[in-house]
């Protein structure tokens, strides 16, 4: 008989739906999957960072058991810690009988409740992705130190993401025994599969801007905000002196201001693309670039979703992925964050055709390693070992 997980998360995003489908499909443990944003059931949000509602145009409810928890907030959303509360979770998740539950996040009310209750129940797992990358100073970072450390003594098992991530655990009270590592990973096959087709379609929308298969380009795709810095690319950008291009990719509340300043033939501006383009669009940059300043770039999902794409990466050392993800001359470069005499020194050293493609089969090779199977094996690892000093909940206690 296979043990159950039960997994709480906020809403369905194209970053977990994958992992849970395929933890389903391998049948080595049970999962079910409860929803506590049920707002977001009809499958188009709001998204602040986009500054539009976005409705991703893959399927992310299939393959997988999951249950939406009514959350009865009165402004409801993941952005504030009073904007997920559901009443029925706990009693929800007791009546399915798990052995462990995985929560992620611990942020939102709910989330946080469910931590609690279930600590000596049975095991706690938790998933995140904070660092300690932004640095914080005096009283309020005392008082944050001091509640890290209350939350984290009602998890028995962390599943860290990478390197900086594992160190914001141990720094918050966690043990090495407590900690394994299960990568922050995106659908590589879905990048990585249609390489040819993806390709031919690339260079067409290459060409419809005005772009040669022989020139140089370099990408971002993201939200335009502050946090991820789009304004010093573009100024990075404009000391190459003509020898590229450089397109942006992208809605956000920096938009209108960005445009209005940028007077160029070689920039392009892109608005946001949904799932089923984006392996396109990464093929339509040579190097893709994340010029984040934070605070609050976590990782960077999108140096990965580059990486899978064939991309070398030039990455801001405020995105947790650059400790991981880049080997500095081999896929890419990390540069100081907010430098812009770094970063276009970076750019300048992958002008050439022949680095940038090296460097671009070395990024796919190294990504493959940063998987969901990795995910899925880690987990089952973890589930399998449970030793029944717990006690399962069950609809019959």
């Amino acid at each position: 008989m296979n043990k159950r997980l039960a997994i709480v998360t906020t809403h369905p995003i194209q970053y977990n739906a994958p992992l849970f489908k395929l933890l389903t499909e391998r049948n080595i443990v049970d999962i079910k999957v409860f929803y506590t944003f049920s707002q977001s059931q009809a499958g188009s949000l709001f998204d602040a960072g986009f500054a539009k509602i976005i409705e991703w145009d893959i399927p992310l409810l299939n393959g997988y058991e999951y249950l939406f928890i009514n959350n009865t907030a009165k402004k409801p959303g993941t952005w504030h810690f009073r904007g997920i509360k559901n009443p029925t979770l706990i009693s929800s998740i007791e009546e399915w009988g798990p052995d462990a539950v995985l929560v992620y996040g611990w942020s939102f009310k709910s989330h946080l409740q469910c931590i609690r209750y279930f600590k000596n129940k049975i095991p706690v797992l938790f998933r995140g992705d904070s660092n300690l990358i932004d640095k914080k100073s005096g009283f309020t970072k005392s008082i944050r130190n001091l509640l890290l450390k209350w939350v984290y003594r009602n998890v028995d098992h962390a599943l860290y993401v990478g390197t900086a991530n594992k160190l914001y655990y141990l720094k918050n009270g966690l043990k090495e025994n407590q900690l394994t590592f299960a990568p922050h990973a995106i659908d590589n096959d879905r990048f990585c599969s249609n390489e040819q087709l993806f390709k031919r379609k690339a260079l067409q929308r290459r060409l419809e801007l005005g772009i040669t298969e022989k020139d140089i380009v370099f990408l971002f795709a993201g939200k335009l905000e502050p946090k991820k810095n789009p304004e010093l690319l573009i100024k990075a950008f404009q000391h190459l002196e003509g020898k590229a291009h450089l397109i942006i990719v992208g809605n956000g509340v920096l938009e209108k201001k960005i445009q209005g300043k940028t007077q160029s033939a070689n920039i392009h501006f892109l608005a946001f693309q949904n799932q089923l383009e984006m392996p396109i669009i990464y093929r339509m940059g040579d190097v893709f670039v994340l010029p984040s300043s934070g605070p609050g770039e976590t990782w960077g999902l999108a140096v990965n979703e580059a990486m899978a794409s064939s991309s070398p990466v030039i990455v801001s050392d405020k995105c947790g992925s650059a400790f991981d993800l880049v080997q500095n001359g081999k896929n890419g470069y990390v540069f100081r964050s907010t430098d812009i005499e770094d970063l276009s020194k970076k750019m300048k050293l992958m002008l050439d055709k022949n680095i940038v493609r090296v460097m671009g089969e070395r990024s796919k090779q190294i990504i493959k390693y940063w998987s969901f199977e990795i995910i899925c094996i880690e987990i089952e690892k973890i589930m399998q070992g449970l030793k029944g000093v717990h006690i399962r909940i069950n609809n019959q206690n």
